[in-house]
């Protein structure tokens, strides 16, 4: 009977554990033990109700186009829960000068495909609709070298489009800045289109013409997730797996590799496996195997991560109705604000609210403001009431009816310019530990689907090297 120790018990390690389990299931010789430092497992996979209403302390979905999460969902029995957001009423604002200005639309992402919205919008400055026209005649280019995602979007269409949109949807997604961020690691689709398009806007075209649909079927949502929140994900593949396989509260403290086997120390207690996964933060992967190869402790702990906050309002129907219609709205660096972005729940999701109730969530923190761990929520509850009234208006004075504060100390991985050379490392250094497996937000994409798919890979991974493993 091997044994395989997973460490870490979020959703990468919980997608490792169940992998591992449907073998068992069918048979296959193979135990495992999951350790979790906290007393819960789940990770930042948080699902609260308050007042008749549905909050999310982390993610609050998925990007439909990354299928891991929405498969394994379909797997444990919640293929039947599955949502889109509610595309209809899809409209994001930007901030520009303390107003909202709707982004216009043809906007991928922070491409424009769309010459006539992106003419008339307000937007955008003269100069930067100049660029955005002579863009179309790009031609292909490869960088000599990593750069950043900045670099790259004002090679193309300016400063103002990094201020306006790279930036923001960036901190929305990563908790990063554009100056910072890798473009090879965070999107590496748009150094794939600018090698064999040029244009960014020509190649977006390109790829949407290429993908098309039947005439006949909807779009799909832009974001999915489940009626009850996404912690009814986490809940479901803890119901699944071996209850005396799960150890929270938890820590390990090292983990040793001895003959051919695997020495993992957690407390008072060592115990002896066949394999291990790690599947946590790279600086807590780090410090467990600082005993076992130092070069490659160092190389984990050098990934960095940035923290978040997140803020959820409730309001009463009034305030609804004086709400903009929309997702809700991001807000440029420029603009001296410490709130990152905010959305409307209500609207983009309308099933998490009562009709008369609106849900606003805000977000704060990122790579440029650690410090607001630091601050209690009182003073979190007030800069983000004071910039709300400020950036959408005086009807938000109003007390709210309830008030959540989430603070997810360094849980964002920023692949800075130089990631993917710092994974090959890695990938080297974890060749010569036979048995030894990472997953986690650390490597190759930090959403919850790229999360799934890390842990299961891991899983596989060790099971094929045990012979329990086939890909028939």
């Amino acid at each position: 009977m091997k044994r395989i120790a997973i460490i870490g018990g979020g959703i990468s390690g919980l997608s490792a554990a169940y992998t591992i389990e449907e073998k068992r299931q069918s048979g296959t010789p193979v135990k495992y033990v999951l350790f979790e430092s906290s007393p819960r497992l789940g990770g930042v996979l948080v699902t609260d109700r308050v007042d008749g209403c549905l909050i999310e302390a982390g993610p609050d979905s998925f990007l439909t186009e990354k299928p891991w999460a929405a498969d394994l969902c379909r797997k444990i029995g919640l293929g039947d829960q599955l949502i889109g957001s509610n595309d209809s009423e899809r409209k994001t604002y930007i901030v520009v000068r303390g107003k909202l200005v709707v982004m216009p639309d043809g906007l991928m992402f922070m491409v424009p495909t769309k010459i006539m919205p992106t003419v008339f919008s307000p937007l955008f400055s003269l100069r930067t609709k100049m660029r955005m026209a002579a863009e179309w005649f790009h031609p292909p280019h490869k960088a000599s070298e990593d750069e950043t995602v900045a670099q790259m979007v004002e090679r193309h269409y300016g400063s103002e489009m990094v201020d306006l949109l790279a930036d923001p949807l960036l901190s929305g997604v990563y908790g990063g800045e554009a100056s910072q961020l890798s473009v090879r690691a965070v999107l590496p689709r748009f150094a794939d289109m600018e090698l064999k398009h040029g244009s960014l806007g020509r190649a977006m075209l390109a790829a949407r013409k290429k993908m098309g649909r039947a005439p006949n079927l909807p779009a799909r949502p832009l974001f999915t997730s489940l009626k009850d929140g996404m912690q009814q994900m986490t809940d479901a593949l803890v119901a699944r797996l071996d209850p005396d396989a799960l150890k929270t509260s938890s820590l390990v403290q090292s983990v040793i590799p001895q003959d051919d086997a695997w020495t993992v120390s957690a407390g008072y207690q060592s115990d002896q496996f066949d394999a291990v996964i790690i599947a946590t933060p790279t600086h807590a992967a780090a410090a467990v195997l600082q005993a076992t190869d130092e070069n490659l402790s160092r190389e984990l702990g050098e990934i960095q991560y940035s923290s978040s906050v997140t803020v959820t309002l409730g309001y009463d129907e009034k305030i609804r109705r004086s709400l903009p219609p929309g997702f809700g709205f991001l807000v440029p660096r420029s603009e001296g604000r410490r709130m990152l972005a905010a959305t409307f729940v209500h609207n983009k999701f309308p099933h998490r609210a009562p009709e008369n109730r609106a849900i606003v969530r805000c977000f704060l923190g990122g790579a440029r403001d650690e410090q607001i761990l630091q601050s209690s929520e009182g003073e979190i509850l007030e800069i983000v009431r004071r910039e709300l009234r400020l950036i959408v208006g005086t009807a938000l004075n109003a007390e709210p009816l309830f008030a959540r504060v989430y603070k997810w100390k360094s849980a964002m991985a920023q692949y800075s310019v130089g990631h993917l050379e710092r994974l090959q490392r890695i990938e080297t250094l974890r060749q010569k530990l036979p048995g030894l497996a990472l997953a986690g937000n650390g490597y190759s994409g930090i959403g919850v689907p790229d999360c799934v798919r890390s842990g299961a890979e891991a899983a596989s991974k060790i099971l094929a090297g045990m012979g329990m493993w086939s890909s028939a």
